[in-house]
């Protein structure tokens, strides 16, 4: 089962009921990323679950984010968001495999208090500089790379 848990009462509020919630996620989702084919969001007592096909999976790990970094969201139930796979297990021998890119090897990371994106940066990578790199691979859910909050959950690119 595919759940990733986050802060629950930190994050941007985009809702103010539970009965909108998965309306205004589902909104969210769609003005801030490429479309997801045949979205679906379910918000129940904290927990978001996301149905759909993505392009791919930065795409997919990319609407978990945004959706789990929103207030009054704690888990992000996303098993049945989907990307294509390459058709055969050696990508070598298939043509239409070898086109697709090589799925990116990342961690998830929990923005802590005193944290800075440089700071991260110099952890993960060893250069301070390499910050733009994790700002990059998070602009949908970091607007600014100096606005990053205790609780806050990113991807960080390790390949």
């Amino acid at each position: 089962m595919s759940i990733l848990d986050f802060a629950k009462d930190i994050g941007s509020s985009i809702f103010e009921t539970d009965s909108a919630a998965a309306g205004k996620i589902n909104e969210m989702l769609s003005l801030k990323l490429t479309p997801i084919k045949n979205l679906s969001v379910d918000y129940d007592d904290g927990t978001v679950t996301l149905c759909g096909e993505c392009m791919d999976q930065q795409h997919r790990e990319q609407a978990i984010l945004l959706a789990g970094n929103v207030k009054g969201v704690d888990k992000v139930v996303s098993d049945e968001l989907t990307y294509p796979k390459p058709a055969t297990e050696n990508p070598a021998t298939d043509e239409a495999a070898a086109d697709q890119p090589a799925e990116e090897k990342i961690e998830f990371y929990e923005i802590k208090s005193g944290d800075t994106l440089s700071g991260i940066a110099k952890e993960f990578y060893g250069d301070f500089g390499m910050y733009t790199k994790i700002f990059e691979a998070n602009r949908e859910v970091i607007e600014d790379p100096d606005k990053i909050y205790p609780g806050q959950k990113i991807r960080i690119p390790l390949a």
